[in-house]
């Protein structure tokens, strides 16, 4: 049976990045050992099966040393002390495929004359942040009154992102890479990136997320349309990020959500911190961590009273979500995937046969024509 002179520092490289160790590749690949050590070659179907479970481009295998990966876009994540990892394949993979339904919605706008977006690069981090949420909450129609009304996080994340939606922008939501539930995202590498785009503003929020930490990353990603800037964030509405451009981010998102008058008003000095977080966190449908970060912002508590709440409120939500709390179905479907604008444009352009079906299959995420075409229902593209 023929081998392949596979490179074993690529082969070790290619199952560091998919978190797989020697004895789930072993059980797998009977010679996994011996490949690493030399002594044997994979077959060509073997290395085929492997870069598939890996996620890794072929060709890579027979490269010497491991490839050099980097984002396509700006990377505004940042952590303390440390350096970058090296981005997942899954992070990678969900940036590509956004960026290909990126440029089909960038023709499809062009083809049938939509207006450019004029929001889109109109801001400056010079501008105070009070002026620009103010700017945001008129062009998306939002009101804190209204989505103080809503009775889940999880409804007013759907309020926004209609709101965003309708302004022009794809907003897609998903845990997992594409519509493959073997491969989910993590929320620790990423909560979401933002594509700017005077045609197709994209946005992209990690559904692994809380809905209340996914409010936040999407009101910061808002922000950095609103400055035309792409890049992938690490959105952590206590902290105060290295990068400029982050702070500002951070700062216009919180004022978005949860204005500072209205905080000045709303506010019970009586009450226990801990307590009046968690009630400001349900007036306002934001995380316990943004009204945490905004009583501080207000000069309610001091700075050793906000790390101090930080660390517990950190450590009660990790508690949380150990014990499967958070989550949800809603950002399942396929609208919320995809975005419903773009999905509502492919599928109506598919059926006019101005795209062909394997692509629009491709980008939704679609593998059967049966489900296309319920899709088309549910969107309201047939009746």
């Amino acid at each position: 049976m023929t081998t392949v002179a596979a490179s074993v520092p690529v082969l070790r490289w290619a199952a560091q990045r998919a978190h797989l160790n020697d004895d789930d590749l072993t059980a797998r690949f009977r010679k996994w050992p011996l490949w690493l050590s030399g002594e044997a070659q994979p077959t060509l179907r073997q290395l085929e099966d492997f870069a598939r479970l890996t996620h890794t481009a072929f060709g890579y295998f027979f490269l010497p040393q491991p490839p050099d990966l980097a984002l396509p876009v700006p990377d505004f994540r940042t952590l303390r002390d440390e350096a970058l990892a090296e981005p997942s394949s899954d992070l990678l993979d969900t940036l590509y495929l956004c960026q290909q339904r990126q440029d089909w919605y960038r023709d499809h706008a062009r083809m049938h004359g939509l207006p450019v977006l004029p929001f889109v690069g109109s801001a400056s981090v010079q501008e105070a942040s009070e002026a620009v949420a103010q700017r945001l909450r008129e062009t998306l129609d939002l009101s804190a009154e209204v989505r103080r009304q809503s009775p889940t996080w999880t409804d007013a994340l759907r309020q926004l992102i209609a709101k965003a939606e309708d302004a022009g922008m794809l907003v897609m939501v998903s845990s997992v890479v594409g519509s493959n539930s073997h491969r989910k995202l993590d929320v620790d590498e990423f909560r979401g990136f933002a594509l700017a785009d005077s045609l197709a503003p994209l946005i992209f929020l990690n559904g692994a997320d809380s809905k209340a930490a996914q409010m936040f990353t999407l009101a910061h990603e808002l922000a950095h349309v609103w400055l035309g800037e792409t890049g992938v964030s690490d959105t952590q509405a206590g902290q105060v990020p290295e990068q400029q451009t982050e702070r500002w981010c951070n700062q216009v998102a919180a004022e978005l959500l949860m204005p500072m008058e209205e905080l000045r008003a709303t506010h019970q000095r009586n009450v226990p911190i801990a307590d009046e977080i968690q009630r400001l966190a349900r007036e306002f449908k934001v995380s316990t961590l943004v009204a945490l970060r905004r009583m501080f912002d207000a000069g309610f508590i001091t700075q050793a009273a906000l790390w101090q709440h930080y660390r517990e409120e950190q450590e009660r939500l990790r508690t949380l979500k150990e014990r499967g709390s958070g989550g949800g179905d809603f950002y399942r479907s396929l609208g919320a995937r995809t975005s419903k604008r773009f999905a509502r444009a492919i599928v109506s352009s598919t059926l006019e046969g101005l795209t062909s079906f394997p692509d629009a299959f491709r980008m939704l995420g679609v593998r059967k024509t049966a489900t296309f075409y319920e899709a088309a229902r549910e969107l309201g593209v047939t009746p």
